[in-house]
């Protein structure tokens, strides 16, 4: 989990606030963990479609 390397969701939208580690592994959104916490990937993670739309939005 490197500091400054952005986060996505899997559709592909730039999350831009806090987030922290599973038990797994996975990072999630959000600093705790909660009901509405959503899994979270890196860019080379992504499908083509999502890695498309995350480049676009961050331009």
């Amino acid at each position: 989990m490197a500091k400054g390397v952005p986060h996505f969701f899997k559709n592909g939208k730039i999350h831009l606030g806090g987030f922290h580690k599973m038990p797994d592994g996975s990072l999630h959104s959000g600093a705790k963990h909660t009901k509405s916490s959503k899994p979270l990937v890196h860019l080379s993670e992504l499908s083509k479609t999502a890695r498309a739309k995350a480049i676009k939005e961050m331009k």
